[in-house]
């Protein structure tokens, strides 16, 4: 790296299309940071069972999944910005519905063709093309400093929507609930406006855009890879951010304020925590600053299920959010590390779609075990830590040889 390179800002540096890509999933994070701690109380509130919720959660899931693989495949052909635009007017429409509709059936509908989230992590259509749309705004060697940016702003506005769940618990109006569905509603339609702004050198036609269809063909590194992020994203999913409100809320009595102000923190923590994910990249290589601070995190969930007290509970939550992120710019820039450039939006895309498809059965999976006496076990978070520790182990026996392990 040269020295005129290190004094560049780096924000000038990515250009106007990468700042719009992050500002775009910043609003889109802090609407599912508000919306996923009172997802549970909106379907309650309605009447549903916590059935209902798991299947919701699955539905929502899968609409991801289907708009991941439509993407993955067609939005180089069809056009990155027009892609992200129309999945924004979707996010907008889902928002609306989730605030002025009580119909268990309209609000299946919603969160199929919307993007609605359990938690602040982004396994969304969105996701695939605006990291192929980063990854070509700089040089490979910083591509663990673009996604660090990337994930850092949206983790630290998802824990800021954590708190502002927490702050519409306390206006007269309307439930907290329904007022948080239509922030999200309104945060959608910026991420639209932001989109309508990118430049034609987001699109692929800037590197090398297949002119006669889609790439279809996904190279086998990226095959092993999803399958193995399929699994890290289902053991994750286990203790997604609404399952483990529902959770303090049940084993611990935690309150409404309290849940916001707990998830702000268990967003805004790990947000700080992933600036150190370049300079562990840099000193260990990509593939230890993936697992080292994932194994880690997977150790610290195990344990909170033990935790006598609220407060203990949270204490061992916070120290494993803290860590459970680290990974995730590794991660991404290790997927755009094995692939060719004109691969990388079907790459992401589906890592992202392989993700989606583990989430969606997860909720389902999570909400199974939290009935009878396996609500006072944390069944779900224990089974989610014991897969995450499988995931790390297979990733490091599968790719320690691998070159793009030491690619920073």
């Amino acid at each position: 790296m040269t020295n005129k390179q290190v004094r560049t800002p780096f924000l000038v540096e990515v250009g106007r299309n990468g700042r719009l890509v992050m500002a775009a999933r910043a609003l889109r994070t802090f609407g599912y940071g508000c919306t996923s701690v009172l997802l549970a109380e909106l379907l309650a509130q309605d009447g549903a069972e916590p059935w209902q919720t798991g299947l919701l959660l699955t539905v929502a899931a899968a609409g991801s999944v289907l708009a991941s693989l439509v993407l993955g495949l067609f939005a180089d052909r069809w056009g990155r910005r027009r892609t992200l635009i129309a999945c924004g007017c979707l996010m907008a429409v889902a928002g609306l519905a989730f605030a002025v509709s009580e119909s268990y059936p309209v609000l299946l509908a919603a969160a199929f063709i919307g993007t609605i989230s359990p938690s602040t992590n982004d396994n969304t259509p969105f996701s695939g093309v605006e990291q192929s749309i980063l990854a070509q705004t700089c040089a490979p060697v910083r591509h663990t400093l673009v996604f660090t940016c990337y994930n850092v702003t949206a983790m630290a506005a998802g824990a800021l929507g954590g708190l502002a769940a927490a702050a519409l618990s306390f206006q007269p109006w309307v439930s907290a609930a329904d007022a948080a569905f239509a922030v999200y509603a309104l945060l959608a339609a910026g991420t639209v406006l932001l989109f309508w702004h990118l430049t034609p050198d987001a699109e692929a036609a800037s590197i090398e855009r297949c002119q006669t269809g889609p790439r279809v063909r996904v190279p086998g590194p990226v095959r092993r890879l999803a399958a193995l992020f399929a699994l890290d994203a289902f053991s994750g999913g286990m203790a997604v951010q609404a399952v483990l409100a529902w959770w303090f809320a049940h084993r611990y009595g935690a309150t409404t304020a309290q849940l916001g102000l707990v998830c702000f923190a268990a967003n805004l923590l790990p947000a700080l925590a992933q600036l150190t994910a370049p300079l562990l990249a840099a000193r260990r290589g990509l593939l230890a600053a993936m697992l080292l601070p994932h194994l880690a995190a997977n150790l610290l969930l195990a344990g909170i299920p033990f935790a006598p007290t609220l407060g203990g509970a949270v204490a061992l939550l916070l120290l494993r959010q803290t860590l459970s992120k680290i990974d995730v710019p590794a991660r991404q820039a290790f997927t755009a590390a094995v692939v060719p450039p004109a691969y990388r939006t079907t790459a992401a895309s589906m890592a992202s779609l392989a993700r989606s498809i583990a989430v969606s059965v997860s909720p389902l999976a999570a909400t199974a075990l939290l009935t009878g006496t396996l609500v006072a076990l944390g069944a779900p978070l224990i089974v989610g830590a014991v897969l995450g520790i499988g995931y790390d182990i297979t990733l490091w026996c599968a790719y320690r040889t691998d070159p793009a392990a030491e690619t920073l």
